[in-house]
């Protein structure tokens, strides 16, 4: 059976995309693997390579504007949707962090806490908040002042003094509390 595990990151942030990860992995037999906000950025980095060179995975990213439109909720589960989309291989099951799911024609499952239960999910996990963080990192040199190589989007006291002085970038989601 083909299993795919999928989970987003970036829900809470003021500022740039949401993204979600499907992965379906080849083996087992990497160690560590678990939720992403319980190991440190460094394991992250070194289990997301690992995890890149052993599974199928993809990405789905949906734009603060998109997020503006549909609201985020919405954006997760079309974040979720385009990642298991995006997939070379096509699962027998996808099982979704959460308690939700995106309209699919797969069979899926909606698995509180998933991405400390199911391998896959956590995977998916490792991989989204990896890809996000780095993109932040990016953001950070094209929008100074917003701290997002440290706070990643997140509404810190240094994110939202920034917001307060500046006010919003492009990058920012103009419909959340605290931008505008």
């Amino acid at each position: 059976m083909i299993i795919a595990g999928v989970d987003e990151v970036g829900r809470g942030c003021l500022a740039g995309p949401v993204i979600a990860s499907a992965v379906i992995l080849n083996e087992n037999k990497i160690n560590g693997i678990k939720d992403s906000k319980k190991i440190s950025s460094k394991k992250r980095l070194n289990l997301s390579d690992q995890i890149k060179l052993n599974s199928d995975y993809s990405f789905g990213v949906v734009s603060p504007s998109v997020i503006d439109k549909i609201n985020i909720h919405n954006a997760s589960l079309l974040a979720m949707k385009k990642a298991i989309e995006n997939l070379d291989i096509k699962p027998d099951i996808i099982y979704v962090d959460g308690l939700y799911v995106p309209e699919t024609a797969f069979k899926t499952k909606a698995i509180v806490k998933g991405d400390s239960l199911i391998k896959e999910i956590s995977a998916a996990s490792i991989l989204a908040k990896v890809y996000r963080d780095n993109l932040m990192i990016k953001y950070d040199k094209k929008y100074p002042g917003y701290f997002l190589k440290e706070n990643k989007g997140y509404p810190t006291i240094a994110h939202k003094k920034a917001l307060q002085l500046l006010g919003p970038s492009i990058i920012h989601r103009r419909s959340f509390k605290g931008v505008l």
